[in-house]
């Protein structure tokens, strides 16, 4: 066997569950720490006290010294013996305490906590015909989902990787017509809407709840070039310059199906953008820890979506670079090219002959 196949000695296996069990309980204080405020009322920086701490954020303050201490031992804050107090450093605030960073991660492990209220149901689903309907897990999965994707549509969508398509953004700039499929509480149509005002963006999803707080969320922020549509993937109605399909495709029952679709619903020279989860070439490449998180997620919430719909492909969000050009091969489309990536994203366009 390859080093890569060897079995791990009974010492790497206690180690390797001991870091899991370590890593599932930091995430749960972690979403502690995000919904109590610590690491917001921390975020400047200053060492506090835990008596400090409990008074900025109205909480318990022998609580508040535990959550602490669990932090130190993980890691993510510093203790002062001499003070008895404790700082979050820079880096932890830009991944815990600032929703406007690049490495925002706290609000997205609200998906965790989600898959973990779920997780009988995931079981059952594991048990039968593998059928979990989105719509049908904690309210937790669809905040989370949001924010797990945020910094990326914030920092990487319109900065780096649309502008890697054919015609770059100069049309989006003077003003196409885009559908944003699957677009959840809507928050990938309203950066693209914010960046380019001349053009008209719709977003699509069979979620009523996400379009419900997507048009309120429009709404608010005074757009007037977004909205929101309940449909189908595959009974949306152009012609469209741009279709997009934002960390969704994956989930669908049909992909070839929606992809033909799309592809139908196409203006003259339009393309079709494709956003996905990271994957490596092969399975036993993206057996890493990284991918890890990718499966468990893609387990209880990408493959049963995809099984409760019309299809039932299944193809989990680590499907890769060959399972999305399969998709568009199957619906007719072979030119399909991979323009953009980044640690986390494969960003790929097809464009129609």
């Amino acid at each position: 066997m390859s080093e890569h196949n060897e079995a791990p000695s009974l010492k790497d296996v206690l180690l390797g569950v001991a870091d899991a069990f370590a890593g599932a309980s930091t995430v749960a204080c972690i979403i502690a720490g995000h919904r109590t405020g610590f690491y917001r009322a921390m975020a400047h920086g200053n060492p506090m006290t835990s008596s400090e701490l409990a008074s900025a954020a109205a909480t318990n303050e022998r609580m508040t010294r535990e959550w602490l201490d669990q932090q130190a031992a993980a890691q993510l804050v510093i203790y002062d013996e001499p003070s008895d107090s404790y700082a979050l450093p820079s880096t932890s605030a830009a991944v815990l305490a600032d929703p406007d960073s690049p490495f925002w991660l706290a609000g997205g492990l609200v998906g965790v906590q989600a898959l973990y209220l779920d997780l009988d149901k995931g079981i059952e689903a594991m048990k039968g015909d593998g059928a979990f309907g989105w719509g049908d897990h904690h309210p937790y999965l669809f905040e989370g989902t949001q924010e797990l994707f945020r910094p990326a549509y914030d920092h990487q969508l319109v900065q780096h990787w649309l502008p890697q398509r054919a015609h770059g953004v100069e049309d989006l700039e003077t003003g196409i017509r885009v559908a944003d499929m699957g677009c959840g509480t809507g928050y990938s149509t309203m950066t693209l809407a914010r960046a380019f005002p001349n053009s008209t963006f719709i977003g699509f999803d069979l979620h009523q709840p996400s379009i419900d707080e997507a048009r309120h969320n429009a709404a608010e922020a005074g757009l007037t070039n977004v909205s929101f549509e309940i449909s189908a993937a595959d009974a949306i109605s152009g012609p469209f310059d741009l279709i997009c399909f934002f960390d969704c495709l994956h989930d669908m029952g049909d992909p070839v199906g929606i992809t033909s679709h799309a592809i139908s619903q196409l203006s003259e020279g339009g393309s079709i953008v494709v956003v996905e989860p990271f994957a490596m070439q092969t399975r036993t490449e993206n057996h890493y820890l990284r991918a890890a998180p990718r499966y468990a997620m893609s387990l209880f919430c990408c493959v049963p979506c995809s099984l409760a719909q019309p299809g039932a492909r299944g193809m989990g969000n680590q499907a890769g670079e060959a399972g999305m050009r399969a998709v568009f091969a199957e619906a007719g489309l072979d030119d399909f090219t991979r323009i953009a990536e980044s640690p986390n994203h494969i960003v790929y366009e097809a464009r129609p002959a």
